[in-house]
């Protein structure tokens, strides 16, 4: 009943030195920061899709993907902008299965902890300089986030996360845009204490470190759906919702109002075919009221080359192993017609 310390891993800052972001990339990061702030801040009126695998367990697939969503953002960019995800973290609910690249950088092997964050890195960076698409990942250990931190323009806290005093004060230092998704009770109070204090300066430990931060103006809310009490999925982003969030954002002292919506988890009950309809349905409400079409700022959605999921050790390329994701052709679809409601 002990901890076993296996072994040291390298700091951040060891891993940033070995694996470093090329300048190009970084006035690249820099230019793509500053777009997608814009939207958060309402200054504009672009849509955000983050959009992408919902673990990226392969880097040959994973940007195969973010090369394809490459390709659209040009036929697009005037309107959304596209945020890959790539997600290196997996959280699992009874701590059973798959745990991402970071863990293991081969599913089929045992978890390398080292080897993980070099592949993590390695994925990031060439994803970046292929696509010209810096890309969203999970927070889900707030350790880790100096292993990131010059790589990633938006991150999202899950909904077991969002409640958590480290992973709220960790965001406070973030200068990239932080999702603070809905707790899975589905209690928005929760949600927003987190957002509130996200936005402020604290002061805390970090990596060993007494530590202050300055607060993130840009946290804002992930409306993701709940679970009821007999474990029943509950969606919460129908027009009602929205407004009511909307009413709640006014009563708390909180900066750039903004909210995305998760298509997927239990607004979907995981059926990954319904985010289509879900985020069409999002797209409406917009259309209906100019103060949802305001703090709405864009949406997420499961996707990857091959729709569906797969078990570990199947092998076929592009498809999940983790939970089931749109496939390309559809994913594409929904693309365009995103944009055209825009």
């Amino acid at each position: 009943m002990s901890f076993h310390y296996v072994a040291k891993l390298p700091t951040p800052e060891e891993i940033r030195k070995q694996f470093p972001v090329p300048e190009h990339l970084v006035k690249l990061k820099q230019a793509r920061d500053a777009e997608i702030r814009d939207v958060i801040t309402g200054k504009s009126s672009k849509f955000l899709l983050i959009i992408g695998p919902c673990s990226a367990d392969n880097e040959e697939a994973v940007c195969d993907y973010v090369n394809r969503l490459a390709r659209i953002n040009e036929q697009v960019k005037d309107k959304l902008i596209l945020i890959p995800r790539i997600y290196t973290n997996k959280p699992r609910t009874t701590g059973e299965g798959y745990k991402g690249i970071v863990s293991q950088p081969d599913p089929e092997k045992k978890p390398d902890f080292t080897s993980g964050l070099i592949a993590m890195r390695k994925m990031h960076i060439r994803a970046i300089e292929e696509s010209r698409l810096t890309a969203a990942d999970e927070m889900l250990y707030p350790d880790n986030w100096g292993y990131v931190e010059d790589i990633l323009s938006y991150v999202a806290i899950g909904a077991r996360s969002v409640e958590d005093q480290q992973h709220r004060m960790t965001v406070s230092g973030f200068d990239v845009p932080a999702g603070m998704k809905n707790p899975t009770s589905g209690t928005l109070s929760v949600m927003l204490n987190s957002i509130y204090a996200a936005q402020h300066p604290h002061e805390f430990i970090y990596r060993g470190f007494e530590v202050s931060t300055g607060g993130n103006p840009l946290a804002h809310a992930v409306l993701r759906g709940s679970v009821n009490k007999h474990g029943r999925s509950l969606p919460n982003y129908h027009y009602e919702d929205l407004a009511m969030l909307c009413s709640l954002y006014h009563e708390y002292d909180l900066v750039n109002p903004a909210c995305i919506i998760d298509a997927n988890h239990n607004n979907s009950d995981k059926k990954y075919e319904q985010q289509i309809r879900i985020v069409k349905e999002v797209m409406h409400s917009r259309k209906l009221n100019s103060d949802i079409h305001r703090m709405v700022k864009g949406v997420m959605v499961e996707s990857y080359i091959e729709e569906g999921s797969q078990k570990i050790g199947e092998g076929i390329y592009g498809k999940s192993i983790t939970d089931p994701c749109l496939g390309w052709k559809a994913s594409e679809r929904l693309i365009y017609d995103i944009a055209e409601y825009e």
